[in-house]
């Protein structure tokens, strides 16, 4: 059992020396730069880019260039009424080629041109704000990974310590039990101790292997097993973080509400859109043509005609059938944009005072493990001396050994809880980047 605790151990050590360390910066800006998800969202936006321009709504003229050819062959006959007689064409060929550029503009259209270019406007706007929540998603995603593999290696640098010390331990029953002075009895149980532990921390590589997929899935990176290591050997925490502040950029920066405030915007620019068509329109166009005549049986062999057309339209749509109704509809996504910013705000604010006020316990219950850590590793060093003197008994130094390993575990389990919540703090008040500064 040893000998293959000691291999597995082994092969574990020279996996993770061969691992890449990581900064959470060098992380996120890797991440960023190769995540699917991220390039998902670049590629909609830049969509979005494309259709932001005069042409796309309409505001240009349209220029068209096309050419025709056509051809017939008919037989025919004449009976010329004077005196009945008949006369007769067979298989006559007539051949037409037409040419034309024209151009088409609607000069006004009741606004509707500049409504619509607007509204290309801000969906480009729109789209910007949907990658910065994507990358902002994606940023809290994979800090949150990447303080559990933080976590994760000191759960197991802890669980190492913790064989250490039950090893050490069989070591010392071992030679009193060949020396007679212990039973077999304790050999027994603190072989036992050190099995358990020893499997624990055999399990614990699992876990590790598990958070460094979940990062390289988040990354984007094909090969899953590669192994990352945290440059972070503790969670430490970002100082200095006020409610107030945080609320002001929260109701300043935060996306979503971002994006619901450009939504309003556009339900504004569709209810101008369509009472656009209550205005009239002026349509203008022009055209130069050309068309070539060869004739099969005629006065004329063949005929040429060129030259300039123009025109203009105006009007006016007098009834519609949707129209009235169109205009309350628009009038009412409107102000369910408008309630919908309302109550986004109202849901961001209480989120907030949720993430501050389970922060703040946290910290304080980071405070209470601290100092329970302290007086446990005391608890620690005084059960030792004692065992070491024959005054402890086997059961009273793994309690000992038990209540050092739970105060570092909730003391790092604390210190986990606190990060998450100062990730959402930072993600729902728009700073969330600054992990990556």
């Amino acid at each position: 059992m040893k000998k293959t605790i000691l291999t597995i151990t082994a092969a574990m050590a020279a996996l993770c020396s061969s691992a890449q360390t990581m900064t959470l910066k060098e992380c996120l800006q890797q991440g960023v730069s190769d995540s699917y998800q991220v390039q998902l969202v670049r590629i909609q936006e830049e969509k979005s880019a494309n259709t932001d321009s005069w042409s796309y709504a309409g505001g240009m003229p349209t220029v068209s260039l096309s050419g025709s050819y056509s051809g017939s062959l008919s037989s025919t006959d004449y009976t010329i009424k004077s005196d009945g007689s008949t006369l007769s064409s067979r298989d006559v060929l007539d051949h037409t080629l037409n040419a034309s550029l024209r151009a088409d503009w609607t000069v006004f259209d009741g606004f509707s041109i500049q409504s619509t270019r607007d509204r290309m406007e801000e969906l480009h706007n729109q789209g910007t704000i949907q990658t910065r929540v994507t990358i902002e998603d994606y940023v809290a995603s994979l800090a949150s990974e990447y303080y559990n593999l933080v976590k994760q290696t000191i759960h197991l640098k802890n669980l190492e310590y913790a064989t250490a010390l039950s090893k050490e331990r069989l070591r010392i029953v071992s030679e009193r039990y060949d020396m007679g002075g212990d039973s077999r009895l304790d050999l027994q149980q603190a072989q036992v101790y050190f099995n358990q532990d020893s499997a624990q921390s055999l399990k614990q590589h699992e876990a590790l292997a598990s958070a460094n997929i979940r990062i390289n899935r988040l990354m984007s990176n094909r090969d899953l097993r590669a192994v990352h290591q945290a440059a972070d050997t503790a969670i430490t925490l970002i100082e200095g973080l006020d409610y107030e502040s945080l609320l002001e950029d929260m109701m300043r920066t935060n996306s979503s509400l971002l994006k619901a405030e450009s939504n309003l915007t556009i339900a504004k620019l569709d209810r101008k859109t369509v009472q656009a068509r209550n205005y009239p329109y002026l349509k203008v166009n022009a055209a130069y043509g050309y068309t070539y005549n060869i004739y099969g049986n005629s006065t004329y062999s063949d005929r040429n005609n060129w030259g300039p057309s123009f025109g203009a339209t105006m009007g006016i749509n007098l009834v519609t059938g949707k129209q009235r109704v169109q205009e309350r509809n628009a009038i009412l996504d409107e102000l369910n944009a408008d309630v919908t910013i309302d109550q986004l705000e109202l849901q961001l604010r209480a989120n907030l005072d949720d993430f501050w006020q389970a922060y703040q316990n946290n910290l304080l219950l980071l405070e209470l493990q601290e100092q329970n850590l302290l007086t446990a590793q005391e608890t620690m060093d005084i059960a030792q001396e004692r065992y070491l003197l024959g005054n402890l008994s086997g059961l009273e130094m793994r309690e000992a050994q038990k209540s050092l390993l739970d105060a570092e575990e909730s003391l790092l389990q604390a210190q986990y809880d606190t990060k998450i919540c100062e990730i959402s703090l930072l993600q729902i008040s728009g700073r969330i980047l600054q992990y990556m500064e």
